[in-house]
């Protein structure tokens, strides 16, 4: 039986784990201090009813953190890859919907005030993660 795990080299797989967690981490820091602004940036999307803005935008950066930093120490290494996988999914989508809508708004990524233009480089971006998270849920240990 041949095994569908990846063999990556460790310092790969480090990188990966480092690059993708303090990304998360750092995304999760100014929507943890401005929720408000976090819930105005999830707002503009028009994706998600009022009833469950503002738990969204509570309780989305604070799984960013926890799963980021989890990541980075390689506590639950796949548990959080595929949280992290499952949000950037989410991003993914959120951004594709604003796109194809044509909507002129703030991805309200990293910063809740005045963050980068939702755009097709943000999907590159988001994509690159994606791939990341792939590769270290199927990473042989």
């Amino acid at each position: 039986m041949t095994s569908r795990l990846l063999r990556l080299p460790r310092a790969v797989g480090l990188l990966l784990r480092l690059v993708i967690g303090v990304t998360f981490v750092y995304a999760s820091l100014d929507k943890i201090a401005n929720p408000e602004g976090f819930a105005q940036a999830i707002f503009y999307y028009r994706m998600l009813p009022a009833v469950l803005l503002h738990p969204f935008a509570l309780y989305l950066p604070w799984l960013e953190l926890v799963a980021g930093l989890a990541l980075i120490l390689g506590v639950a290494r796949r548990g959080s890859a595929l949280l992290i996988a499952l949000m950037t999914a989410m991003f993914i989508v959120a951004i594709m919907a604003a796109l194809a809508r044509g909507l002129d708004i703030s991805c309200g990524c990293f910063d809740t005030d005045s963050g980068h233009s939702v755009g097709a480089d943000l999907l590159w971006r988001d994509a690159l993660l994606l791939a990341g998270c792939f590769l270290l849920l199927f990473q042989r240990r």
